[in-house]
């Protein structure tokens, strides 16, 4: 079974992460995940503290030779801004408690309620770890998962869809998708777009508010059958969900067409289904992205996720002092004005993982080698069904 377990604050000295379940001898191509892990810290809105740090992934255990071993997988990605915070931070020693405290929660934080429910008169304790600095950690799983799936030609690809209310409604091939989103600050591939977005987000700056958005994520190559409907707790939309709502700043996700299919016909929504000796079975179109019934059905997987802005606002609104009750401004911290852009990277590895879940859960085997048999042995079986490849 693939899990993870992250570890580490926003100001400590490392994330450290351990993922078990990642088969032997797959290569790893380490500026491959450090790429993803540059994505994530760029995009138009970033704010400063992306400026001092530069992700970079320290495998400690379970790869040898650039080959996974089967054993559970270690790494650290290093908080370069620990020093700056190491009298605040100390894990074992005792630190300055009044220097960087936190009695003015934040709305739309943790902060408040993370107080309340472990007994904090810092709410210092509680951003440190709730803070979407985590990501990275998640960005790293998904990176690695990414070159599992990649040997089976699984690809992934996110956008961005709407910042504020300026939304792109152009539909996308996914090769278009994945050779140019890339070349946009703000991961939207609408070039029409792309300043508007921009003056949004400057304008939003200088007010010292914040915008959310929606990103989308796209995934092809994929086989029939990840997931179940046996269960609830088996369906891989369900998983999708919960891991991207598990998403710092996430308040929303949805599948294909999503909400908008609950005002539409069920005609109009179905996904028919054709055969002809050519491509075998096939679908005319793909509104419900890709799952069926809990189980993908071999198209594009499609999902949106609607982030909210980021809750710390250098123009702060009304709250309390956490221990006197007393009314205040809320607390600032260093902050982005919009993180959509680096969110649709998270969003992306995030749901990385959940496919490279299913998908071992699914072929089985502890090596490559049995991944590759047991994936062309299933292909086969399908073929024979009617499903090609």
């Amino acid at each position: 079974m693939l899990r993870y377990l992250t570890s580490g604050e926003s100001h400590g000295q490392s994330l450290i992460t351990i993922i078990d379940g990642i088969p032997s001898n797959i290569e790893l191509n380490i500026e491959e995940i450090n790429e993803e892990l540059r994505k994530r810290q760029g995009g138009y809105g970033r704010g400063g503290r992306m400026k001092i740090e530069k992700d970079r992934i320290n495998i400690i255990g379970g790869v040898r030779g650039k080959k996974t071993i089967g054993a559970p997988i270690s790494f650290e990605i290093k908080n370069k801004d620990f020093e700056n915070w190491t009298k605040y931070m100390s894990p074992m020693e005792e630190v300055d408690e009044q220097g960087k405290i936190v009695e003015n929660v934040r709305p739309g934080h943790a902060d408040l309620v993370g107080c309340l429910k472990y007994d904090f008169d810092d709410a210092r304790n509680v951003l440190e770890r709730s803070s979407a600095r985590e990501t990275a950690s998640r960005v790293g799983v998904g990176a690695i998962c990414k070159q599992v799936l990649k040997n089976f030609n699984i690809e992934f690809v996110s956008h961005v869809v709407q910042i504020g209310q300026i939304k792109d409604d152009k539909i996308y091939d996914f090769n278009y998708i994945k050779d140019s989103v890339d070349n946009s600050e703000i991961r939207c591939v609408n070039e029409d777009l792309e300043e508007k977005i921009k003056r949004k987000i400057d304008e939003c700056k200088k007010e010292g508010d914040t915008l959310g958005g929606i990103i989308e994520v796209r995934v092809k190559n994929l086989i029939p059958g990840l997931g179940s409907y046996t269960h609830f707790d088996k369906k891989i939309d369900a998983h999708l969900a919960m891991h991207l709502m598990g998403t710092q700043a996430i308040k929303g996700v949805e599948i294909g067409l999503g909400f908008e299919s609950s005002s539409l016909m069920g005609s109009k929504v179905m996904d028919e289904i054709l055969y002809n000796e050519e491509d075998g079975i096939i679908r005319k179109s793909n509104n419900l992205g890709g799952i069926e019934g809990g189980m993908t059905t071999g198209d594009e997987i499609i999902i949106r996720c609607a982030m909210k802005p980021i809750p710390t606002l250098y123009k702060p609104l009304d709250t309390i002092n956490i221990n006197t009750l007393e009314k205040y401004k809320a607390s600032v911290e260093r902050s982005d004005s919009c993180a959509v852009p680096a969110c649709s990277i998270v969003c992306e590895n995030v749901v990385a993982f959940v496919i490279c879940k299913f998908f071992l859960d699914k072929i089985g085997g502890d090596s490559l080698e049995d991944l590759k048999s047991n994936y062309n042995s299933y292909i086969k079986r399908l073929g024979d069904r009617g499903w090609k490849k």
